[in-house]
């Protein structure tokens, strides 16, 4: 690993230590990482830090009703899912008519399950008081804070489609981030005293209040006076589950993945089917390797949507879909042109850090989903609700089926990698169904190329969206483009660097941390 190559213009580098590092998508969220590092913390205590902190610097993204999962480090790796389920009250029969779940309304809320993952997280690894994990992110929303560029772009996007939202759940979501009839510019400061309130009686109460107390009648008594169905029942009920992560081997890289009702295994299924074939040689024809890149993830893309869901419900296990004969004869399909799929990806909307220091090293994601949601904001919390619910399908005897108290398929996945059985590192690349296509693409890239962490991120990206239709960045070259087309894909160039996800990793190498973030987004990696 060669940390002075940078074969990509990003004029990015990446940061080094030997004590620390920590790397997500908003710089100020970075500096709240490492603020508990210097106060005394550990990883967990910074990743808890800047995940709680991205709930009031990125809420385009993600918020404090979100959804959250994390791997975890410590000399074993431990899964965490922090996916909330349906409503228990709400029936099938409330979807009659439709041919999809409505993504901007009750009907899409599911139970947030990231304060509970804080809480799990900091239960069982931390180091810091619970409450003090929340102090730069009570910071930010009191004194405001400037929104930075891509941020702030994503804001002024989904202005338009918020503002028509009329209905009574939407109106309090309208009035605290759309106040004025529209989003703040970048630089522009923006506070939320709500925000600061709620994330306080979550500190003070480790997050009781949240699913056993004043927080939950708040979001119980809205949902009943506005037409939803989240009951305080539903919010009791919850508790985020330690799982045991699944992985996949790639030459020497063991690849890991949260198991469903996430898309993780989507990536190890690729990874597989591409293990059994010869990358080394192919990777001197960027055509042909960039081909069976696609065409790999096009096939784990039909499987995850047909079998994915909560695994209470799947016909197939995580081990039948990524056992090697059934991958071997998925692999046979694969030829030299382009192969349609009868498959289309999900969308996104996800905030994804990563932290470690000498013991632990942490990936974490947390989500609203779609951007910021369902449009729902609980009056006087600043509480946005998530529209995870508009995964579920309506199908009858589908797995991912919509049915009470049921999670829905899941697009967040934070990743990890090992060597020989040893912590390499946390890795993710945010952005719905570009995710576990960004998780290939960074494994490959550390593995054939032998590309430092931020070359690896620098990198041009491809994303296939459905059939044969795939989508480049303009930095691919014009003699690929020809050729995949030449091969039968249907490719767009996209200049919306946006739509390629958004990455950190974070790498151990000998007693050195090497941390990067990617130049899609307004993200920092710090270390010492």
């Amino acid at each position: 690993m060669d940390l002075n190559y940078y074969p990509y213009p990003s004029r990015r580098t990446v940061m080094v230590g030997k004590r620390g590092a920590v790397a997500t998508s908003q710089p100020q969220a970075a500096l709240a990482g490492m603020e508990m590092l210097l106060a005394g913390g550990n990883a967990a205590d910074a990743a808890l830090a800047m995940a709680i902190a991205l709930t009031v610097l990125e809420p385009t993204s993600n918020g404090i009703g979100s959804d959250a999962f994390a791997l975890i480090w410590d000399g074993g790796l431990h899964g965490l899912n922090a996916s909330g389920p349906s409503p228990s009250q709400l029936p099938f029969a409330a979807f009659e008519g439709m041919q999809e779940v409505p993504a901007r309304s009750w009907l899409s809320v599911t139970v947030p399950g990231a304060p509970a993952s804080w809480r799990a997280v900091s239960e069982r690894f931390g180091r810091l008081p619970f409450e003090r994990l929340f102090e730069p992110a009570i910071r930010y929303a009191e004194e405001g804070f400037a929104v930075s560029p891509v941020t702030a772009r994503s804001w002024r996007r989904s202005a338009e489609m918020f503002l028509k939202l009329s209905g009574p759940e939407h109106q309090a979501f309208n009035r605290v981030f759309f106040a004025g009839g529209r989003g703040p510019r970048a630089g522009e400061i923006w506070r939320s005293p709500d925000h600061a309130a709620t994330l306080r009686e979550i500190a003070s109460s480790q997050a009781e209040s949240f699913y056993k107390g004043s927080l939950a009648r708040k979001m119980a008594e809205f949902a009943a006076d506005t037409g939803g169905w989240l009951t305080q029942a539903d919010l009791a009920a919850f508790e985020p589950q330690w799982v045991e992560p699944i992985s996949a081997s790639y030459g020497s890289l063991e690849v890991h993945e949260i198991p469903p009702n996430t898309q993780g295994i989507a990536a190890l299924m690729a990874l597989k089917m591409l293990a059994g074939l010869d990358m080394l040689r192919a990777s001197h024809d960027p055509v042909e390797y960039l081909h069976l890149q696609i065409e790999a993830m096009k096939l784990a893309f039909a499987d995850v949507k047909a079998e994915v869901a909560d695994p209470r419900h799947m016909r197939l296990s995580s081990a039948q879909l990524l056992d090697d004969a059934y991958l071997s004869s998925r692999r046979r399909l694969i030829t030299d042109v382009a192969r349609p799929v009868e498959a289309e990806v999900p969308k996104g909307g996800t905030v994804y850090l990563c932290a470690a220091d000498g013991e632990l090293m942490v990936s974490f994601i947390q989500s609203n989903y779609m951007g910021f949601g369902a449009g729902v904001l609980v009056p006087g919390t600043g509480i946005s609700l998530q529209n995870r619910g508009a995964s579920f399908v309506l199908e009858p005897g589908h797995p991912n089926c919509y049915a009470p108290s049921k999670r829905p398929f899941h697009t967040i996945i934070p990743g990890f990698l090992t060597r020989d059985g040893k912590p390499l590192g946390p890795f993710g690349v945010m952005g719905g169904h570009m995710q576990p296509q960004g998780h290939l693409q960074v494994a490959l890239a550390l593995e054939d190329a032998g590309l430092n962490p931020q070359a690896v991120l620098d990198a041009p990206r491809w994303q296939w969206v459905k059939g044969k239709q795939v989508l480049l960045e303009p930095s691919v070259p014009q003699h690929v483009v020809q050729g995949l087309i030449d091969r039968g894909h249907h490719v767009m160039i996209q200049p919306e660097t946006g739509l390629f996800g958004r990455g950190q990793i974070i790498l151990r190498h000998d007693q050195t941390l090497i941390a990067a973030s990617e130049p899609r987004a307004d993200g920092q990696a710090l270390a010492w």
